[in-house]
């Protein structure tokens, strides 16, 4: 289904089509805007900061990480990694010159982060609401100047789900002002409903909104002449014949020519959410139909290829995940597994310098200074070189993680091939599979991932000669965490000291 070209995942075919995925990672519950000649992106971040990943685009389909709209966010708690917790399916607005972008935090509540500049800073986020369960927020600003806001609900907070509630806010977007109205009620025709967006088109309110579940889903669309309904509805677009299962989770958007497009997340395995783009059309009688239409049924099925948008430009851009840390700061592509601190890091003359740090857990999932970035295609190797300065009860190490996390892991002297499996309800310990001694201040680690994400561990003295430790894993996502592999790098300490000991990693290496 999937191919990987000169080793990169380039979803622009360069003959005037593209194929999906447009981007082979985790960006799960995407949405997104047009202003004028240019598109934006967002997608859910959970417990990894800097949060909410904003992408920019000029086609649709070749895409760049431009800035994060979440730094941190008004909460003490994520200092240390709260997995399955933190940022929820954000969605991104334009209204009064600014972009605004709205998400739930499933025990906190309701955050907001505005900007008239998304590819500079974001204004520090906000709490438009405190609460337990409320999830999958969208604003909507209406042409008469009332302010809404429509979300859902989650069963492991609350008890219930399915269901759809819209609020009044106020016009400056900083408040909810009342507990919401159930506007529409998924249980019977469409469970698991979730992750509403709304819009207005010829009189009409619109809500899209996925239902079924993440890997075996629909997509849902509703229509009223009132805001608060009641509401008809339809599904518009299914797996079908297709490879793409569970095709929805997103956001739509016009073009000026009249060609529609939608933006929507596959749930594929260890990967995590890998985002699709599906052409779309509005029909005579103003309903939307999503993919192609193969049955004359009005309800779509996802495309593999299919011709670019027309009149669109832009240069084909590669995924962008190798490093050599020699900018001077970190890149856009990395992010921490709980609020970032300037104590975990320096930058050296040969690369990034990671210390050492005290962390409370067994494991490395309870680390905050475990840095990571997304995988970006099915099929890679990721190498690195590390200059080992640790000291008594230090270790360093390279997996691939998302909670879960396989790889290995340098300490006492030895390498590791060790896995760790961050269950929903109850703690388990990292597991030690292979152990190899080694006898250098330097070390090569190398991990391969292969189609469907299984995981190799190699590891070098000399660069060139690599050898294999213990067995093939296959990563699989934990539902406790909700996000897909990571390339990770860490540098810990497991008895509660900082004995100033630190791992320089050179260069990050993925081919």
């Amino acid at each position: 289904m999937y191919n990987d070209i000169k080793g990169k995942w380039i979803a622009d075919s360069g003959n005037g089509k593209y194929k999906n995925p447009i981007l082979f990672s985790d960006y799960s519950d995407p949405d997104i805007i047009r202003v004028g000649k240019d598109f934006f992106m967002v997608s859910s971040s959970f417990t990894y900061f800097p949060g909410v990943p904003v992408l920019h685009s000029t086609d649709l389909v070749n895409w760049k990480i431009i800035s994060y709209a979440v730094e941190k966010m008004p909460l003490d708690k994520y200092s240390t990694p709260k997995h399955g917790m933190g940022v929820w399916a954000p969605s991104i607005r334009y209204h009064d010159n600014k972009f605004w972008v709205y998400f739930g935090d499933p025990d906190e509540g309701i955050f907001m982060a505005n900007t008239e500049n998304p590819f500079g800073k974001w204004n520090d986020t906000v709490c438009v609401a405190r609460s337990k369960g409320w999830i999958d927020t969208c604003p909507f600003w209406d042409d008469d100047g009332n302010a809404y806001l429509i979300r859902g609900v989650a069963k492991s907070r609350i008890g219930y789900k399915s269901k759809l509630f819209l609020h009044k806010m106020t016009a400056d977007g900083t408040q909810l002002l009342d507990d919401g109205v159930l506007v529409f009620d998924g249980r019977i025709n469409h469970p698991t409903l979730e992750g509403p967006k709304m819009y207005k088109r010829n009189g009409y309110y619109y809500i899209f909104a996925p239902a079924g579940g993440v890997q075996t889903g629909w997509q849902m669309a509703a229509r009223s002449k009132n805001i608060y309904g009641p509401y008809e509805h339809r599904v518009v677009m299914w797996q079908g014949n297709s490879p793409v299962n569970g095709p929805h989770q997103g956001g739509l958007i016009d073009l000026d020519n009249g060609e529609s497009w939608f933006v929507h997340f596959q749930d594929l395995e260890g990967y995590g959410r890998i985002t699709h783009l599906q052409p779309a059309k509005w029909t005579d009688d103003d309903w939307i139909e999503m993919g192609v239409d193969t049955n004359n049924d009005h309800i779509g099925e996802p495309v593999l290829e299919y011709a670019k948008p027309k009149g669109l430009i832009s240069e084909i851009i590669p995924p962008v995940d190798s490093d050599d840390f020699k900018g001077g700061k970190l890149s856009l592509q990395w992010q921490w597994q709980a609020y970032p601190k300037d104590s975990f890091y320096d930058f050296t003359e040969n690369g990034i310098k990671l210390y050492a740090l005290p962390y409370e857990g067994d494991n490395i999932s309870d680390a905050s200074n475990v840095l990571c970035e997304l995988m970006k295609r099915p099929n890679f190797d990721v190498t690195t070189k590390i200059n080992l300065g640790l000291n008594e009860n230090d270790s360093c190490g390279l997996v691939i993680t998302g909670g879960s996390y396989y790889g290995i892991r340098i300490e006492n002297g030895s390498a590791k091939q060790v896995s760790f499996d961050l269950k929903k309800d109850e703690r388990t310990s990292e597991i030690v599979i292979a152990e190899k001694k080694i006898n250098t201040d330097s070390v090569y680690l190398r991990l391969r991932v292969s189609y469907l994400c299984n995981v190799d561990c190699y590891i070098s003295e000399d660069g060139i000669n690599f050898e294999k430790i213990g067995d093939t894993l296959k990563y699989e996502v934990s539902r406790k965490s909700w996000v897909g592999g990571k390339i990770g790098i860490f540098a810990v300490n497991s008895n509660g000291k900082n004995n100033g000991g630190y791992a320089e990693f050179e260069y990050i290496n993925v081919e």
